[in-house]
């Protein structure tokens, strides 16, 4: 029962990924590779079906083995950040509390990004 709940939350990953290659906005490798830790506990087939899969296997495999991001992941992630944080600053009109405590964390998640080793695929 539980590599069933495995299975349906990996499905459930791969589905926002695929959401998320489409959607400019939303990101796609962190569910992709939340999918394949979930495929790696209930469907080995499904699991190298991911790693093995031509456009989000090597992000998925640098990942695994390095802990590493493509300099092109790297300059997506944070400028998507970025694009976030001005367009939630220009149509949410935070007051400046609420602006510098998500300015902070999405600065953490940018500096997190960075500081991961950069993929050599």
């Amino acid at each position: 029962m539980i590599r069933f709940g495995w299975l349906i939350l990996g499905c459930l990953f791969v589905a926002l990924g695929v959401i998320g290659a489409i959607l400019p906005l939303m990101p796609t490798t962190i569910f992709l590779i939340l999918a394949a830790g979930c495929f790696a506990r209930s469907s080995p087939r499904l699991e190298a079906w991911l790693l093995d899969h031509p456009r989000f296997g090597p992000t998925l495999r640098a990942w695994r083995r390095d802990g590493a991001i493509g300099v092109k992941g790297k300059a997506m992630a944070c400028g998507g950040m970025a694009l976030g944080y001005g367009l939630f600053w220009a149509t949410a009109r935070p007051h400046w509390p609420l602006a510098l405590c998500v300015a902070v964390i999405m600065g953490g998640c940018a500096a997190f990004v960075l500081s991961r080793p950069t993929a050599r695929y």
